[in-house]
């Protein structure tokens, strides 16, 4: 009984960050009705401005502008007090900037609109973190917090005070913040722009100004969270501290992100349960290496939402615009035969660096089209594209060992298993939809990454597994070859081939009666269904498509490495992936061709560092700044913009 006492103590610095993260989610949706997946970006931002501070006296600001300094020289000596207060103060201004460059602009735009957004600051964060704080900086150095961390003595055991101290914060700030929402006229205001907006703008309260405030108390919240977690965290990663986020988002969920309380409330519950799982992965020999801690309660998370309806998400808004236009795919597949001759002459006269981006922009393109099927066509929200890929590629290498199957029948296997279970994961997508949905995707997409892909048995451990190079009718499609060969044009060939195919599969879907439905479902569910559409049928089939052609992007992504690693699929590259596509346009299938090409490691990669040595460790952040453009000012993306701006040069 002691030691499971403990292990409750132990969880609550984890779930403390948690705790305060979710609520700082919900005050930013109740405030305009933003799922704020940069949220524990940017208090990993602002909790690392804190700790540079005080390691220099230096402030290192967030912007990437030219002729401006990263950062500026404030103080010699700075103290903890005068650090929190100068960070606190910086932190009310990233709030109120965020929301009056970014959010506020995006108040009746759709809600996959207002979640690019918060991914693209979240991959600008990331990318600015990146490169202003180096390994010898914030980012590696031990972190000295502010609270004390000597042991306290209560029921029998020792816990460090820094994980009380952290707990009782967040409790005092989730009870300040109830009661601020409660009993005054901010508070009440709060909330009555979040019930309904319309009204509340016709009674004379300014949203933009009440959600401005709250953007402030959010990311204020978010910035202390941050600062007195790092100590407990161990380090200030900003990619894995980044996606803290995700286990806050599902504390929100619980809380129907409403409730304040119940948001604190469960974050903390997610942080004590992760802790006593971790204890009995201890003392379990065959539960050793599993993420049982963080994929559990992603698990009950997900279960909870498939058992109710999303209307609890529902909001009296203001006229909200419509998805990106689905054009027809005429001409699609003739440019798509262009390139990949294109890309066929690049594999046989260009040199290595180009020819491995034009093998990564290829199974990138596939994975683009996974996504334009599922959100551009049908309008479901997925977060969950590698998951499936990392299932399939897993499957492949598995069928393999235990069958002994090998190409092309092993990934047609692991496809097939890819296929089902993306036709399993779309049955919540019956019952929820919209934000609701994306988070449901991205939590399962975290279950499956820590329960299934650090499953020793299936993955082969913390190294992975070995993927059997390809070969069909005696010809080696192996990626690998020594010195100047790598990496060899016969494998360049197979994922051009592939994507070729994957593309004439999603152009002929989308023109065909299915495609019909598909779109019928996204423009209004309840008329597809007067007019005898299911719209179950239709949203299975997509998520059987898109796990199709996410298979396919596994497979080719196993055989390109070599082998298999949960690294390979994390949950953060389907975030940057939808992201991605948004920017190139999300309901256009040649967009898949532009979204490839971005992607990191791909053609712009390549043409960004033969321009300059450096421009390409910019790429991240660069990437995360246009996305927040095409979110706010070219909704169709690239492909959409430019064919409309082409028409308007026809017509004048």
């Amino acid at each position: 009984m002691t030691s499971f006492f403990s292990n409750l103590l132990l969880g609550l610095g984890v779930g403390g960050v948690i705790a305060a993260l979710a609520v700082g989610v919900v005050v930013t949706h109740r405030a305009s009705n933003v799922i704020n997946f940069a949220h524990a970006a940017i208090g990993t931002y602002l909790a690392l401005v804190y700790y540079e501070f005080r390691r220099t006296g230096d402030i290192v600001q967030p912007f990437l502008l030219p002729f401006v300094p990263d950062r500026f020289h404030l103080l010699d000596r700075p103290t903890v007090v005068s650090a929190l207060i100068i960070t606190l103060i910086i932190s009310a201004l990233v709030g109120l900037i965020t929301y009056w460059l970014v959010f506020r602009p995006l108040r009746i735009s759709p809600p996959l609109a207002r979640i690019v957004a918060s991914l693209g600051l979240m991959t600008y964060l990331i990318g600015v973190m990146d490169v202003r704080f180096p390994p010898s900086g914030a980012v590696g150095n031990a972190l000295d917090g502010p609270l004390p961390s000597g042991l306290v003595e209560f029921g029998g055991t020792f816990i460090p005070a820094d994980r009380y101290l952290l707990a009782a914060g967040v409790v005092g700030a989730a009870l300040l913040i109830s009661a601020l929402s409660k009993f005054t006229n901010f508070g009440l205001a709060t909330r009555a722009n979040a019930e309904n907006e319309n009204g509340a703008t016709l009674v004379g309260i300014s949203a933009n100004r009440i959600s401005a405030l709250n953007w402030m108390l959010a990311t204020v919240l978010a910035g202390a969270a941050m600062i007195l977690a790092a100590p407990v965290l161990n380090s200030l990663d900003p990619p894995t501290s980044s996606l803290l986020v995700v286990p806050a988002l599902g504390a929100a969920l619980l809380a129907r992100f409403s409730s304040i309380g119940i948001a604190a409330a469960a974050g903390l519950g997610i942080g004590m349960l992760q802790s006593e799982i971790q204890a009995a992965q201890s003392e379990w020999d065959s539960l050793k290496g599993l993420g049982l801690a963080e994929g559990v309660p992603f698990l009950l998370v997900l279960l909870a939402l498939t058992l109710r309806s999303d209307r609890v998400m529902g909001r009296g808004e203001l006229q909200m615009a419509r998805l990106p236009g689905a054009p027809d795919p005429t001409r699609t597949l003739w440019v798509t035969f262009a390139i990949f001759w294109l890309g066929v002459l690049g594999l046989f006269t260009l040199e290595s660096d180009w020819r491995n981006a034009i093998i990564f922009s290829a199974i990138s393109g596939i994975m683009a089209l996974s996504v334009i099927v599922l959100t551009g066509f049908v309008g479901q929200i997925s977060l969950a594209t590698f998951a499936l890929a990392g299932t399939a590629g897993f499957s492949m290498v598995k069928v393999g060992e235990e069958l002994g199957f090998g190409f092309p029948l092993a990934p047609l296997l692991a496809t097939i298993v890819a296929v089902i279970i993306g036709t399993l994961a779309g049955l919540p997508a019956i019952r929820v939809r919209g934000l609701t949905l994306a988070i449901a995707s991205l939590a399962a997409a975290v279950a499956v990454e820590q329960l299934l892909f650090r499953w020793d048995w299936f993955t082969g451990g913390i190294e992975g597994s070995q993927a059997e190079a390809p070969s069909l009718f005696g010809v080696d499609l192996q990626i690998r070859g020594a010195g100047a060969v790598f990496p060899r044009k016969e494998f360049g060939i197979l994922t051009l081939v592939a994507l070729l195919l994957a593309m004439y599969i999603v152009v002929n879907l989308r023109r065909s009666h299915t495609g019909r439905q598909w779109l019928a479902v996204r423009a209004n569910e309840r008329a597809a269904e007067a007019l005898g559409i299911s719209a179950a049928r239709e949203k299975l089939s997509a998520n059987a498509v898109a796990a199709l052609l996410a298979g396919i992007g596994g497979t080719l992504t196993a055989y390109q490495n070599g082998f298999v690693s949960a690294d390979s699929f994390g949950s953060l590259k389907s975030l940057v992936l939808v992201a991605m596509t948004y920017l190139s346009g999300i309901a256009a299938p040649i967009a898949a061709l532009v979204a490839g090409a971005l992607t990191e490691k791909g053609l712009l990669t390549v043409g960004m560092d033969r321009l300059n040595d450096d421009a390409s460790q910019y790429q991240f952040a660069v990437s995360g700044l246009f996305l927040m453009i095409a979110a706010i000012k070219f909704p169709s993306g690239i492909v959409g913009t430019s064919s409309r701006l082409a028409r308007r040069k026809q017509d004048a």
